[in-house]
């Protein structure tokens, strides 16, 4: 995918399967976000917020977490 969404505001979006391997989704507003099932492999996360995201069985295999907020 390697989508660049760079510090987008994606609050409570349906992402539920979504194919975004490799996206760069650094400083991303993502809390509240569906991301089950997405494949987030290789994506960079980095200070993203995740709070309040639904993560159930999304691949997060190699993807940077680098001070990524996943709680409130």
């Amino acid at each position: 995918a390697n989508a660049k969404l760079i510090g987008a505001n994606l609050v409570g979006i349906n992402l539920y399967a979504a194919n975004l391997s490799g996206a760069n989704l650094a400083k991303a507003k993502l809390w509240g976000a569906n991301l089950s099932g997405a494949n987030l492999a290789k994506a960079n996360l980095t200070r993203t917020n995740l709070s309040g995201a639904k993560l159930v069985d999304a691949n997060l295999r190699g993807a940077r977490l680098h001070y990524t907020k996943l709680f409130e």
